[in-house]
């Protein structure tokens, strides 16, 4: 089977050709996002971090591999991205804000296509979209307005981290800048929600499912059988 008559019967080729995977409804971002902010506490903001991308050697670096919280509330499948909720900022503009590494079309030659702040709406949901060199002034605006933050730290049973991660140096650095701040955790909130599957997450779970049993299903036709039993 050629990389032809797989585009042909599996859309998700489109992962082997420079798209991760097809783009998802946005309303499930927008749905989780809510979900969220009507749990936390009032006057409180909280911020999700990108991972970063790892280096493997002098210019080497790991396939980027997206935070999945961040991931599950905007769909932002790149680096240096913030998100940050804030259900009770003075302006309505600013209660959900999302932040990118800025790109133009010298970037998208060099280092690849990156969201436009048009397409971070696309993708995301999020109208409010600022670069990340002003997060910094933006931030600081809007914790005067906050009594408290959620810090997204990693609260999973068999979690081994021995990196620092982007999310423990945001922590470390906002911390050290307001500490008279209250902070609570964003983990034990995002546990609850995504232990219950939106029925837009089951359709896209069902859709893997069916991809991969094709896959199998293909591969069955030139597998063969030893004496043994064995198949090779």
């Amino acid at each position: 089977m050629d990389l032809r008559t797989l585009k042909n019967e599996i859309p998700a080729y489109a992962g082997m050709c420079g798209m991760k995977y097809e783009t998802i409804n946005k309303a499930l971002y927008i749905k989780n996002r809510k979900n969220f902010m009507a749990q936390m506490a009032p006057k409180s903001l909280a911020v999700f971090n990108s991972n970063d991308i790892y280096p493997i050697s002098a210019d080497s670096t790991m396939p980027f591999q997206q935070a999945r919280d961040i991931l599950y509330l905007s769909g932002v499948d790149q680096e240096e991205s913030i998100l940050l909720l804030f259900p009770d900022a003075v302006d309505p503009k600013n209660r959900e804000v999302l932040f990118l590494k800025e790109t133009n079309e010298h970037i998208a030659v060099w280092e690849g296509e990156k969201l436009t702040k048009d397409r971070a709406f696309e993708v995301a949901g999020i109208k409010t979209v600022y670069w990340l060199q002003e997060f910094d002034k933006v931030f600081f605006e809007l914790m005067t307005q906050a009594e408290s933050i959620y810090y997204n730290t990693n609260e999973h049973y068999r979690q081994a981290v021995e990196t620092q991660t982007r999310e423990d140096r945001f922590i470390a650095k906002t911390k050290a800048q307001f500490p008279a701040h209250r902070w609570a955790k964003s983990n034990p909130i995002l546990q609850r929600l995504r232990s219950v599957k939106d029925p837009i997450e089951l359709e896209l779970m069902q859709k893997a499912c069916d991809i991969t049993e094709k896959g199998f299903r293909r591969i069955s036709e030139f597998c063969k059988t030893r004496r043994d039993g064995i198949q090779y």
